[in-house]
């Protein structure tokens, strides 16, 4: 995984350039010495990611668990036990990030981890569903903080030389999250369903205390009045996006409920958009989406992610409902999408330096798309022996592939912001992998409809569906600025 940094200029000059943290270094200025305690920086930061990840979709998988305990709560209540965090941290992202620029990164970090573990125990705890429905809610705002204040709060760390590694290294541990969550979950699950939520709580425990001890305090940005206006425009605009997605296979795609959060949102966003472009010190800063690749990268993990989430449900649709597998023998079905994402990211530099960001962007997203296919063409109702090995596990193979090339490539746009800027930026392309994840999971839920066990019909129908969708992320891809293979930073 690389980031754009130009270091190998003619010297002699009297140009700056700025590296990606936004800080002009004169030519021929040797660096500060890194910081020694930098990969400990940046392993607390990527705990904290993983654990916002890994329960967005850990509790996907045990979701029949959970209404088997609270059983008869109905449909309709249960759904707020996924959808309280998912539509809490979709629209709490930008305006977390950017007080937490204000603010104080290290700070809104740990407060956030605080807020996160205390969340996840009364999760594990919770005697009623509206108590669990509760806390969902509140550890789903603690993880708007997290998340992106942990790259940002990692990045200054690094000399501009290894801040390909250090993004390299955090985009994996959020993909492995991703991929390992169903996994993870159907294990916990298959023990006790609370457990996906109190394994949390010492991991919180150990990254406050080293937190506390290493993390560098980093400097508060410049005081401004908050964008009160534009905040809640985009608090309106994603939260109503993101509930009108997970609630509209319960209310109907066409229901008057969806259409009028749907109408909502939009609304919401037109009205945003000419707010910030207007606003003289707006919540979302336009220069943003100015920046090279920037915007490439937000439009390309949203196609990305809404074939992410339609693909990773069908395949455990497909495990449980098509071929019985147990929850637990659906989880480790699964695994092989993350472990090809831990080996693909041990080797993102090195494909990286031989293709360039661009290229490495394409290929991912053409892996992504022939993983839909391969099930879409191959994938049958029989899950016994070789069927398994031969009809579906490529295809997780070429899907973990994908998301060890494609993630890194395009959150890496968050590491050429300037510094005053990260974590609003890492807000920005995760409200994109929340929104797209989101619909996928709507869509392909549409797709499959009443039925109370989807067919194959149903499930190629999703496949076909992200086939799409990861067209428009090779398309993204493509629209990366190529640079000069002298202006990359290469890590492996």
């Amino acid at each position: 995984m690389t980031t754009p940094v130009s270091e190998n200029r003619p010297t002699g000059t009297s140009a700056t350039a700025p590296d990606p943290g936004g800080h002009a270094e004169p030519q021929g200025a040797a660096e500060p010495a890194p910081d020694p305690r930098r990969w400990l920086v940046l392993a607390i930061a990527s705990a904290a990611q993983f654990l916002a990840v890994l329960d967005l979709l850990a509790v996907t998988i045990a979701f029949p668990a959970i209404g088997r305990d609270f059983a008869p709560a109905p449909t309709s209540a249960l759904s707020w036990v996924l959808n309280g965090y998912t539509v809490v941290l979709a629209a709490l992202l930008v305006p977390a990030g950017r007080i937490a620029d204000e603010a104080g990164r290290r700070r809104c970090f740990l407060l956030g981890m605080v807020l996160f573990g205390l969340a996840s125990a009364a999760c594990g705890a919770a005697p009623t569903l509206p108590l669990l429905v509760a806390a969902r809610v509140v550890q789903g705002a603690a993880a708007a903080v997290l998340i992106p204040t942990s790259l940002s709060l990692a990045l200054p760390a690094f000399p501009s030389r290894e801040r390909a590694t250090a993004v390299g290294a955090w985009t994996a541990v959020s993909a492995v999250a991703a991929g390992s969550g169903p996994v993870l979950g159907g294990l916990l699950a298959a023990a006790d369903w609370r457990l996906i939520f109190l394994i949390n709580v010492p991991v919180v425990l150990l990254a406050v205390g080293a937190g506390v001890r290493l993390l560098p305090r980093s400097e508060r940005g410049e005081r401004q009045p908050l964008d009160l206006p534009g905040t809640a425009l985009v608090l309106v605009c994603v939260g109503a996006l993101v509930t009108a997605c997970v609630q509209a296979p319960e209310w109907g795609w066409a229901g008057p409920a969806t259409l009028a959060v749907l109408a909502t949102g939009l609304l919401a966003g037109v009205l945003g958009v000419r707010h910030v472009r207007r606003a003289p010190k707006p919540v979302i800063d336009p220069e943003l989406f100015r920046t090279p690749g920037f915007a490439a990268a937000t439009l390309g993990l949203i196609g990305y992610f809404v074939a992410y989430g339609a693909m990773m449900l069908s395949g455990t649709l497909l495990f449980t409902e098509v071929w019985h597998y147990s929850v637990r023998t659906a989880g480790l079905a699964l695994a092989p999408w993350p472990l090809t994402v831990l080996v693909v990211s041990a080797l993102s530099g090195r494909i990286v330096r031989a293709v360039g960001e661009r290229g490495t962007g394409v290929i991912g997203a053409l892996c992504f798309v022939a993983a839909a296919l391969w099930w879409l063409l191959l994938a049958d109702a029989d899950g016994v022996g070789p069927h398994y090995a031969v009809r579906f596990l490529p295809g997780l193979v070429l899907a973990g592939l994908g998301t060890g090339l494609y993630q890194p490539v395009m959150f890496a746009a968050a590491g050429l912001l300037p510094a005053r800027r990260l974590s609003l930026g890492s807000g920005v392309l995760m409200v994109s992998r929340q929104v797209g994840t989101a619909l996928g999971v709507a869509v392909l839920i549409a797709v499959v409809g009443d039925q109370q066990a989807p067919g194959m019909a149903e499930l190629r129908g999703g496949w076909a569906i992200a086939a799409v969708t990861g067209a428009g992320a090779v398309a993204a891809a493509r629209a990366l600025r190529p640079r000069p293979t002298g202006d990359r930073t290469t890590g492996d």
